[in-house]
């Protein structure tokens, strides 16, 4: 019996050792590794790529980047720029507390601010030729007033812009002023002026700065309510 189990393990042995050589054949699929990859391989179809064509290929396998999207175009109507400044005036001392009162409803602030400015307090008003020529002509168109039976004149004058013209009338109101230019041109005398005249002085005038187009017309709204107050652009300082 031990005799049989020895040959038989040493029988066992031989097989084993053939099988590992290879003398019994080598079954699918079970080359070693150098085998294996011989067979896979098949050199003469191997052809080296240049550097353009790798990145050629290696940019095939790449989706398509998306293009930049355009900028939204710009909207046709432009914002309205704010006005840089106006000014109302002038206002009378006695209606400077009413108009600030009115205007205090606009809630600007230190965009709001008083100033003073230059004003003529009208008196009277004169109706007037304007010198022309100096002397001569003056005493040419004073021949010609009195030839139309003119003789209600003066000649001024004094050294100032008005020497040599010719005063045809002084009247309390712009309204008579305009009548007597209306009787003069009838009677054949052109070129014809009216001249308010009174004391120099100043006055309250009230700027607004940077304000919108709303806001404006509302102050316009609230100097329509004064005599003489009138809305224009602040002008430059000197």
């Amino acid at each position: 019996m031990l005799k049989f189990v020895f040959w038989a393990l040493l029988g066992l042995n031989a097989l084993l050792f053939a099988y590992g050589r290879g003398y019994l054949g080598t079954p699918a699929g079970s080359e070693r590794e150098p085998a294996r990859l011989k067979n896979q391989l098949a050199v003469e179809r191997i052809a080296l790529l240049g550097e353009a064509e790798a990145k050629a290929l290696a940019g095939a396998g790449q989706p398509a980047a998306e293009a930049p999207a355009e900028p939204a175009a710009p909207s046709s109507a432009p914002a309205a720029a704010p006005l840089a400044c106006v000014q109302a005036g002038p206002i009378a001392a006695g209606d400077t507390r009413r108009f600030e009162t009115r205007a205090a409803r606009l809630d600007l602030g230190e965009r709001q601010s008083r100033i003073s400015v230059p004003f003529q307090e009208v008196s009277s008003y004169m109706v007037y030729l304007p010198p022309a020529g100096g002397k001569e002509g003056a005493d040419r168109r004073t021949a010609e007033l009195k030839e139309r039976g003119i003789e209600n004149f003066f000649v001024m004058q004094g050294e100032s812009a008005m020497k040599y013209a010719i005063s045809l009338g002084v009247f309390k109101t712009e309204a008579a002023a305009q009548t007597q230019v209306g009787i003069l041109g009838r009677q054949g005398v052109r070129g014809v002026r009216i001249l308010p005249r009174g004391p120099q002085g100043t006055r309250a005038a009230y700027q607004f700065r940077n304000i919108d187009a709303d806001t404006r017309t509302r102050i316009a709204d609230i100097a329509k309510a004064f005599p003489g107050a009138q809305l224009q652009d602040c002008l430059p300082a000197r």
